[in-house]
């Protein structure tokens, strides 16, 4: 049986709705995103110009940066934004995740990556999230660490708290443990795209987010960028796991691609911005990777209008019937239940 999205409510959705964020994955990697320090100068006037045309929202981690270029990601973004007038930086939210690895134990477990990630990020950190769940295979690990990131926060040292990849039920038990200790959970952080709409099926974590007042980000909310190219013919790509992952998902992401592609045409859009505001449509911010002025043009466009309650309703039909075919993401290992 397919699952079904939940609807919002009644009739058209809200005419105003969520952002859309900036995700800095790419910036330091080099296995799937062929990163190379000679786009750092592109990547500053990425940055430059995003926030001119309103994004303020950036997301980076701890653990982005392949090899040598480890935090790359978060001292690119500290450089940049340490670059702008006090008056545009104000304005920012930036967010790291860090990484539950195995040697990070005990309530001060996070404390050497905290300092790391802030100095990297030259001071300015607003948000910090726990990366991924250890539920599934270390739960023993996971509360101690989440008990030392809401020191963080009853000290002052950093203004929210956000999760990633958690589960309804780990959701909930996560909320109140920090409830307990009047500590809000700001957002939840989980892999949300037309190729992987569970997030939003009835059952899923969106409803939860809704019911307990936390902010849903969407990542890969293009599905590491299936879903900004148009139908047709699969598109020359560089070898490695991203090639393998589109070839097999490309005949069956066809009647999606289409789909994204005659909508856009209505609004004057791409199907990229058709594709984040599907995310929205379902009240998730979503997170593109952006790495040129150009593609965050494209994003902030995707700001200015938003998908009709039918279209939202066909984009449903069709992204769960393709999961039901197989033509979806594969699922995070480390998401908890």
């Amino acid at each position: 049986m397919v699952p079904q999205a939940s609807d919002p409510g009644l009739g058209e959705p809200l005419v105003e709705g969520p952002g859309i964020g900036v995700g800095t994955w790419a910036w330091g990697n080099q296995f799937l995103w062929g990163y190379d320090p000679r786009q750092d100068a592109t990547l500053a006037a990425c940055f430059r110009r995003a926030v001119q045309l309103g994004l303020s929202f950036f997301d980076t981690a701890d653990s982005y940066g392949t090899g040598r270029w480890q935090g790359r990601s978060e001292q690119l973004l500290g450089a940049f934004t340490a670059g702008l007038d006090p008056a545009q930086r104000l304005p920012l939210t930036l967010a790291t995740k860090l990484a539950p690895f195995p040697w990070r134990l005990g309530r001060g477990g996070f404390r050497r990556a905290f300092e790391a990630s802030r100095l990297r990020l030259r001071g300015k950190l607003d948000l910090v999230q726990l990366h991924w769940s250890t539920s599934r295979y270390a739960p023993w690990q996971e509360d101690p660490l989440l008990d030392g990131l809401g020191d963080l926060v009853q000290q002052g040292e950093v203004a929210a708290l956000g999760m990633s990849n958690l589960g309804p039920q780990r959701l909930r038990q996560v909320h109140g443990r920090l409830a307990q200790r009047g500590i809000p959970l700001r957002s939840l952080q989980v892999q949300l795209s037309l190729l992987c709409p569970g997030a939003v099926a009835g059952d899923g974590v969106a409803a939860v987010c809704r019911e307990l007042g936390i902010e849903l980000i969407a990542y890969s909310p293009l599905a590491l960028g299936l879903l900004g190219r148009p139908p047709g013919r699969l598109p020359p790509l560089t070898t490695g796991p991203r090639r393998l992952l589109w070839r097999r998902l490309w005949p069956g992401v066809q009647p999606l691609l289409e789909a994204l592609a005659r909508i856009g045409s209505l609004h004057g859009a791409t199907g990229d911005a058709v594709a984040l505001n599907w995310c929205r449509a379902h009240g998730a911010r979503p997170i593109v990777g952006l790495r040129t002025p150009a593609q965050a043009e494209q994003a902030a466009a995707a700001l200015a209008w938003r998908l009709s309650l039918n279209e939202r309703q066909e984009l449903d039909q069709l992204a769960f019937a393709a999961a039901a075919a197989g033509t979806r993401m594969p699922a995070n290992p480390f998401e908890s239940a």
